[in-house]
């Protein structure tokens, strides 16, 4: 292995905390995009070495252990550490032969009956070469007890014959579309080289769920969307599940096709965190199906902590165009599926969202059309990290829809901080995204009082 180069090139992750462990991430690949063997690896088993501290400097190591890096996963490692203390900070390392990985930070998930605060961070939409991951440096510098990924960490497309201007900033590795396992692999290694993706990774624990780029722009179900054939679009499907889960910090293994995404992680009695998967199970008019819709409502019903959070990846409210249009490809293509929901949240459902490449602000009512109507709760929609937005008439759909109440055409992310008292999330923007180095600053504040957004002062 030594005469391989440094394997680590892709950094190291951790996520899917839990009050008592955490899986923690990497994968051996000295030439990353090598077209010919995934990651430059040779064609066996690699053992290699972890760590877990609770100092930087691993003065302090409470566990060690080894994990076996096959080819057949292109040598990623998800190791499960048990047996940790709850709410607690600890680092993590890996090595191979001589080769020492870069250090991570990790925070496993409050005990149950904590109410320490939770601070929590979400994005969703980088595309790669559409700019710099500037917003996700600045997210890892707030050190967030977790961050919660809402879709779009790759995207599948090639480079397109004349790109429009903003839209090409960075080269990709391949000018092809990803299909085939073999090409989404170099998509998420040319992913994972970006040092401030690596930065975000390294800084706290994530939680993560695909949305369409994922696998192929629009898809649904197990239909492509694109007029190919079933059989081959659940192919493909299975492949860049594969490779999603190889190069992310999931508990669950992908099997053909398909993937377990929804879950539920509790933070306390503060938060908890509902994953929902709005793409793998749609059919119809049913967003979610019925198992998971019934696992959705169940949670929903059950929830005991100050905090339900419903974290999926495109707009929950209604968003009516000026034109009178709605977007099918939304909750608000799947209104029975949403009316559902609805019907059975609970006190402090706080929804999040992405897809849409903006930041809205939304209050969620009984009746959209009636501004008096019963509040049921928020939803925060994050802009992308890089990806281009579509043109919007802000103003318009502003006038059009009184239950939203912000709109930002920046890119950035979204920082939320919540206990006992009350909820709060900043929206967190870039000025720039096409070189390097811009700055963060706040554009709007919001509190949740009484199921209701509250503007706050900056």
């Amino acid at each position: 292995m030594a005469k391989s180069g440094y394997p680590f090139t892709l950094g190291v992750a951790s996520g899917e905390p839990l009050p008592d462990g955490v899986v923690l991430w990497t994968r051996l690949a000295p030439d990353p995009l090598d077209a010919k063997r995934p990651g430059g690896m040779p064609d066996r088993t690699v053992t290699v070495r972890w760590q877990l501290a609770e100092d930087r400097a691993f003065a302090r190591v409470v566990q060690t252990g080894t994990a076996a890096a096959q080819p057949e996963w292109a040598h990623s490692l998800h190791v499960r550490v048990a047996g940790l203390r709850p709410g607690t900070e600890y680092f993590y390392r890996f090595s191979v032969d001589d080769h020492v990985s870069p250090v991570g930070r990790t925070k496993t998930a409050p005990a149950p009956d904590s109410t320490d605060p939770v601070h929590f961070c979400f994005a969703s939409c980088q595309r790669y070469e559409h700019g710099y991951f500037t917003a996700l440096r600045h997210l890892a510098d707030e050190r967030p007890d977790v961050v919660l990924h809402l879709g779009d960490y790759i995207y599948e497309y090639g480079k397109p014959k004349q790109p429009r201007p903003g839209r090409y900033v960075r080269p990709l590795e391949s000018a092809a579309e990803c299909t085939t396992l073999a090409a989404y692999r170099r998509r998420y290694a040319r992913y994972h080289m970006d040092p401030d993706l690596q930065a975000a990774h390294a800084a706290a624990p994530w939680l993560a769920l695909p949305d369409d780029h994922e696998v192929r722009d629009n898809w649904a179900g197990g239909l492509p969307g694109n007029g190919s054939s079933p059989s081959a679009f659940l192919k493909r499907r299975a492949a860049a599940f594969q490779a999603y889960y190889e190069h992310l910090p999931l508990r669950v293994r992908p099997t053909g096709p398909d993937l377990r995404n929804y879950r539920w992680r509790p933070y306390g009695r503060v938060i908890d965190f509902m994953l929902a998967d709005t793409r793998q199970y749609r059919s119809g008019r049913d967003m979610l199906g019925r198992e998971q819709e019934e696992w959705l409502i169940s949670r929903l019903k059950g929830a005991t902590a100050r905090w339900k959070v419903l974290a999926q990846a495109v707009f929950f409210a209604q968003r009516r165009f000026p034109n009178g249009t709605l977007s099918a490809d939304a909750w608000d293509g799947f209104p029975d599926s949403r009316a559902r929901v609805l019907a059975n949240a609970p006190d402090g459902l706080v929804v999040l969202g992405g897809d849409v490449h903006n930041n809205w602000a939304c209050d969620l009512r009984a009746d959209w059309s009636d501004p008096a109507s019963a509040p049921l709760g928020v939803e925060f929609v994050g802009t992308s990290v890089t990806s281009m937005p579509p043109d919007t008439d802000a103003k318009a759909i502003l006038a059009a829809n009184p239950h939203i109440e912000f709109f930002d055409g920046h890119r950035g992310y979204v920082s939320c901080r919540a206990s006992m008292d009350d909820f709060r999330a900043d929206y967190r923007v870039v000025g720039h995204v096409d070189r390097p180095g811009a700055s963060v600053s706040t554009a709007a504040v919001f509190t949740v009082e009484k199921n209701r957004l509250r503007r706050a002062d900056l």
